[in-house]
Parts: C-alpha cells; structure tokens; sequence
C-alpha cells in the first residue's frame, strides 16, 4: 500500500464522489472481502460488490488475494493508498486568471499544485528521501510589509546564488507568504 496516490484522472475522482464508496475504501484500510465491509456497514456484499469493484477499475483499490468459500472465488480487497491528494487541474479554477505575478494569489495557486504534484511523484521506495517542511507566523506592522517582503526575496536569491551551481544533488525549493486566516 502506497502512503499518497496522487489523483489526476477526472475517473478517480469521479469514483470518489459518492460517500458510500468513500466508507468502502475507509473499510479496505486492513485487506478485506466485500462481506466483511459489507457486514461492518450494514449493506449487502452485492451493494458494497458495486461500490469496490468502481474503486477497483478506477485504480484506487487492489485485489489483493483471493479465496474459496463453498466453491465460490472471493476477492480480498485493499485500499491502494493511505491517503489521497487531487490535483488541483481537475477542480480548475473559477473567475482567476493564472497570473505569473510573484505577489498574487494565482501565483500562489500555481506554485502549491506544482509543489503537490512534484511531492506526489517522489519515489518513495528510494532509500532516503531528503527533505524539510518548515512552518512558522510572522508577525508584520503593514508600514514594515514591503522590507518584510524585500528582505525574503533577497534572502531567497542568495540560497539560490550560493547552491544554485550545476553539479550536486538538485533540490527544489518553494516558498509562500500569504496572509493567515481567521482560526475557527
């Protein structure tokens, strides 16, 4: 099982809509038959059959074995991942235009669905990944905003004037700004 599937077929996502099918693949967590999650959710094998086998054709679940009950073939099923990214080009974007000013929101936009799909095609087999996520708040008084803002570049073009160089290990850096929302 894969920790992310990233999903870019509009199928994928289209087999994620219905609800139910979502608690069917919470169920294939562990492999399972379509009796067993049907009897933890209260349906019928034949209903819960429906839903995994649209999981399974949209490449979202994985028959995974299968055995024989009174002659009858029964798949176990799994889901294929343990969690799910959709990439932002299935949704699109309503009333933005993909602007490549550095200080808009569609730039930001662009450059987090660029970091998704470049995170989701790691190789996550590979020996050692190395990576960091950083995460922090900053407070500035908005007549500071433009230093603030001034001072990031300029720390950002000397990383990449110091490590930019053509041999080594290449690294992809990204950052945003943006400003924080209110806390529910």
């Amino acid at each position: 099982m894969r920790e992310v599937l990233y999903l870019e077929e509009i199928e994928q996502a289209e087999a994620l809509l219905k609800p139910q099918r979502v608690e069917v693949l919470r169920q294939l967590a562990e492999p399972r038959t379509c009796s067993e999650v049907a009897a933890r959710l209260g349906q019928t094998p034949q209903r819960v059959y429906y839903h995994v086998k649209r999981l399974v054709d949209a490449g979202l679940v994985d028959q995974v074995a299968e055995r024989k009950v009174r002659g009858i073939s029964e798949g176990i099923y799994q889901a294929g991942a343990r969690s799910y990214w959709l990439s932002p080009r299935l949704v699109g974007r309503i009333g933005l235009t993909r602007a490549r000013d550095e200080l808009s929101l569609g730039y930001l936009l662009d450059l987090m669905e660029e970091v998704q799909a470049d995170i989701a095609a790691l190789d996550r087999t590979a020996p050692e990944l190395p990576s960091i996520g950083l995460s922090g708040e900053i407070h500035v008084r908005p007549e500071q905003r433009q230093e603030f803002l001034d001072d990031l570049q300029t720390v950002m073009r000397d990383l990449f004037t110091r490590y930019g160089g053509a041999e080594g290990d290449a690294f992809k850096l990204a950052l945003a700004c943006y400003p924080k929302g209110e806390s529910p």
